[in-house]
């Protein structure tokens, strides 16, 4: 996979309205820079720490340290939604296709139809090159859900993560 797969900007589009609100949710990807990695840093922690005390494993400096130590821009986007970081997404080669890291959207737009509009686009890419796309989610995590509804299925799991793994046109189950 070359870097353009994952850096390249995606215009704005609509997310499904949320329920409620009848006002849909305008996003954009934009590649990540170095100088995002604090603000990422600080997401990650907001959007983990509810699964990750429910497992007993949260810790205040480790959830940031570890975006910190594996925080790669090249392969890094910024979700941006009415002009601030509203989340990220990274999508890295692997030696059989890619892996899906790093996707954070805030509280907020949850639930909204970002996620799966982000996640439709980043499978659209991954489908017209044939690409098997790997992802870990905490075990419980309410993520699992959405990812399963894009065609992602458990390949296996232990005590804390559950390893899924979605094979080129898969599809969506009624996103």
């Amino acid at each position: 996979m070359d870097a353009s797969a994952t850096t390249d900007p995606i215009r704005p589009v609509r997310a499904a309205p949320w329920a409620g609100s009848g006002r849909p949710v305008e996003w954009a990807l934009r590649p990540a820079e170095p100088a995002d990695v604090e603000a990422i840093a600080e997401l990650r922690a907001a959007v983990m720490r509810p699964d990750l005390e429910r497992l007993g494993r949260f810790d205040e400096h480790r959830v940031r340290q570890r975006l910190r130590d594996s925080f790669s821009p090249r392969h890094t986007s910024v979700i941006v939604a009415a002009g601030a970081l509203a989340g990220c997404v990274a999508v890295r080669p692997a030696e059989d296709g890619r892996w899906l890291e790093h996707f954070y959207l805030a509280p907020g737009l949850q639930g909204r139809g970002v996620g799966s509009a982000v996640l439709r686009a980043l499978l659209a890419r991954a489908d017209a090159d044939g690409a098997l796309v790997r992802l870990d989610v905490l075990r419980g995590s309410a993520a699992r859900r959405l990812y399963e509804r894009h065609g992602f299925a458990v390949e296996a799991q232990d005590p804390i993560d559950v390893h899924m793994v979605r094979r080129p046109g898969a599809g969506a189950l009624g996103t």
